[in-house]
């Protein structure tokens, strides 16, 4: 398999089961805010604002690693108490649902602290 350069070859790489778990977040992500861009950056699907760093997840053994920055994880640090987290870095296990809703009302939040007044 060549360099893996886009999201797509991203989540292909991992077992079907894993892969929609990545993809509904994908998907979450850029539904939350239209003019996200999208790319692999630090080997893992990244998502930027403005020119400015979003949000990122990846995949690992037995979870999902979700990356909002520390300002995203505290901002929510009392919806997230249930999963294993880090002052930027959060942990979905794969054997629990994906918290879909929560993802979007974080992606929201850092996007409105990424663009803060200005309109995007």
């Amino acid at each position: 398999m060549g360099a893996i350069d886009t999201v797509e070859k991203y989540i292909a790489q991992f077992p079907p089961e894993i892969g929609e778990k990545l993809e509904s977040i994908r998907r979450t992500i850029l539904a939350t805010e239209p003019k996200i861009k999208e790319a692999i950056s630090w080997n893992m699907p990244g998502y930027k604002l403005c020119g400015k760093p979003l949000v990122y997840f990846a995949g690992h053994k037995n979870h999902i690693g979700f990356y909002p920055a520390p300002s995203g994880v505290e901002a929510f640090d009392k919806e997230l108490s249930i999963y294993k987290k880090t002052k930027g870095a959060v942990q979905f296990p794969y054997k629990q649902p994906l918290p879909l809703d929560l993802i979007a009302r974080i992606v929201r939040f850092r996007a409105n602290e990424v663009v803060g007044s200005k309109k995007v």
